[in-house]
């Protein structure tokens, strides 16, 4: 799932590792926890199979040197130019330069590859949300069979949560129940949402 976030997040713009890691942060709520001790792996990763490249960006900054002081050939004009030179010179900064990242081309089809991917991803909360932020990138008839797999599994989850709710609701003190009916109001709710966008991908329409 990082690495098709990462992709992402790269094919709508060029970003450095630091950049990254606050929009998986901003952005993406299932990555929130996501460190530089797993970002740059995985960015190493794509790199080595050819889906990103990194550049060298450079935040040029000036040189600042000493002033130039005419000699005096005397002790007392000499002695006056050296504070000088002292009051005057500032500390010489160099450049600084930081590796911005790109998708290539073979990271566009990887892309494309991992988000058309069906494998378990509506069955994972996080992966399908991950798969939902980038849903605009999928073809309208792979976005409808994202929704609709989601719709399913969700509808089959409330069915068995209301079940198991039935069977146990005797034994259960008041604050387990209402965590089991908050989950199963939760539930209820995702699965409106998801005939929401169902219906509207059947219409050719996208939200506004």
């Amino acid at each position: 799932m990082l690495e098709l976030a990462i992709l992402g997040l790269l094919k709508e713009q060029e970003l450095h590792g630091y950049e990254l890691k606050k929009r998986l942060t901003d952005a993406l709520g299932a990555f929130s926890s996501v460190s530089f001790g797993s970002l740059y792996p995985a960015l190493a990763r794509l790199e080595a199979a050819g889906a990103v490249r990194a550049v060298s960006a450079g935040d040029s900054e000036p040189v600042l040197s000493s002033p130039v002081v005419p000699m005096t050939g005397s002790i007392a004009g000499e002695a006056a130019a050296f504070r000088a030179r002292r009051s005057t010179t500032r500390p010489a900064r160099s450049s600084r330069t930081r590796k911005v990242y790109a998708l290539t081309e073979r990271g566009g089809q990887l892309f494309e590859e991992l988000l058309e991917t069906d494998s378990a991803s509506v069955d994972d909360d996080r992966a399908f949300n991950l798969k939902l932020a980038f849903c605009r990138y999928l073809p309208p008839e792979r976005r409808l069979g994202l929704f609709e797999q989601r719709r399913a599994l969700l509808v089959d989850r409330l069915a068995k949560a209301r079940s198991n709710h039935r069977s146990r609701k005797e034994r259960m003190d008041l604050y387990t129940q209402s965590l089991l009916d908050h989950g199963t109001e939760t539930t209820e709710a995702d699965i409106s949402w998801l005939d929401r966008l169902i219906a509207l991908e059947r219409k050719g329409g996208q939200p506004s």
